[in-house]
């Protein structure tokens, strides 16, 4: 795991999280301090990067200290604030783009391959699961990574921050996120798993999971 903590400051220095089969870079980019993040198979060098947010030179800077181009860009949802340097950095890597078919239309660039609930892509020899989080927008995803030799790591995009689910604009969105969050992320994931949010620092579920109740009390 080396020094990572979940925290990075905002436009600062990456970090990098080291797993046992892939290693985990954390950078936070552009004006609203959003996270992109670079998974890398340590066996074959091949990397997917989720949420090409903003600053294309910093994330392709990233991206360039690896061994290999990345293959994949995941674009959590369809907000702007996550998708910035998306053209950008897809012309000059040629990965391919990934989003929720939801969301798909939102976004600059086509989208070259859709995430539903439950499908894969692999990166190199790693599997990374879609998660479909109904509420934060009609097509937000997010990524699952089933560490065999850990627990679990999350990418929540905006759907799941410390402290509560993210931002949606009316009661049957709220209820759709949480149901979904309840049935597809609490009811099935341990507590050890790291949850990587679109913005500020990490939790687990464990931290968040005492408080489900009060979140749904308070509503949206």
């Amino acid at each position: 795991m080396t020094d990572y903590t979940g925290r990075v400051e905002p436009q600062g220095a990456a970090s990098t999280r080291t797993l046992a089969h892939l290693t985990v870079t954390k950078l936070s980019v552009g004006p609203m301090n959003n996270n992109a993040y670079l998974l890398v198979s340590r066996k074959t060098g091949e990397a997917l990067l989720i949420d090409a947010a903003n600053d294309g030179g910093a994330i392709l800077k990233m991206v360039e200290s690896g061994p290999k181009a990345i293959q994949c860009i995941v674009t959590t949802h369809q907000h702007a604030d996550h998708w910035q340097a998306l053209a950008e950095v897809k012309d000059s890597t040629h990965a391919a783009s990934i989003a929720h078919p939801l969301d798909a239309d939102a976004l600059p660039t086509p989208t070259d391959v859709f995430a539903e609930q439950g499908s894969t892509v692999m990166v190199g020899d790693i599997a990374l699961e879609f998660i479909h989080l109904r509420g934060h927008t009609p097509g937000s995803i997010a990524v699952l990574y089933r560490d065999p030799d850990g627990h679990p790591h999350l990418f929540t995009g905006d759907s799941l921050f410390p402290g509560g689910p993210g931002r949606t604009t009316g009661p049957a969105e709220f209820r759709s996120l949480m149901d979904d969050l309840e049935a597809r992320v609490f009811d099935v994931l341990p507590d050890d798993t790291w949850v990587y949010p679109g913005h500020g620092d990490d939790t687990t579920l464990g931290a968040e999971r005492p408080h489900l109740a009060q979140w749904r009390a308070r509503g949206w």
